[in-house]
């Protein structure tokens, strides 16, 4: 359990860049919200070198329905294949 939050944790900063990017909102913003010069905030959306504190402000503010989308396709994207149902399947197994 500990290595799913830890991995989904380097997933988010791993893809900082493109959560930005996504979001709408303009480096020159982000930074100054988050306390960065422009020239550090674009150096660490190039490198993904972000502290734990610099991850939660950003999230904090580029949060949207567009973002959690994404995250959600990288969420899939990386998990485990297995064994898929239908959903009349899943229905009868729940006996819905």
């Amino acid at each position: 359990m500990l290595s799913k939050i830890v991995l989904n944790y380097q997933m988010l900063v791993d893809n900082m860049g493109q959560l930005i990017e996504i979001s709408g909102f303009r480096n020159d913003y982000l930074s100054q919200k988050i306390g960065l010069k422009p020239a550090n905030f674009s150096q660490k959306k190039q490198k993904g070198n972000w502290t734990t504190g610099e991850v939660l402000k950003l999230l904090s503010i580029i949060e949207n329905s567009e973002v959690e989308d994404y995250i959600d396709a990288l969420k899939i994207k990386e998990s485990k294949k297995g064994t898929f149902i239908s959903s009349s399947d899943f229905e009868k197994r729940m006996k819905w």
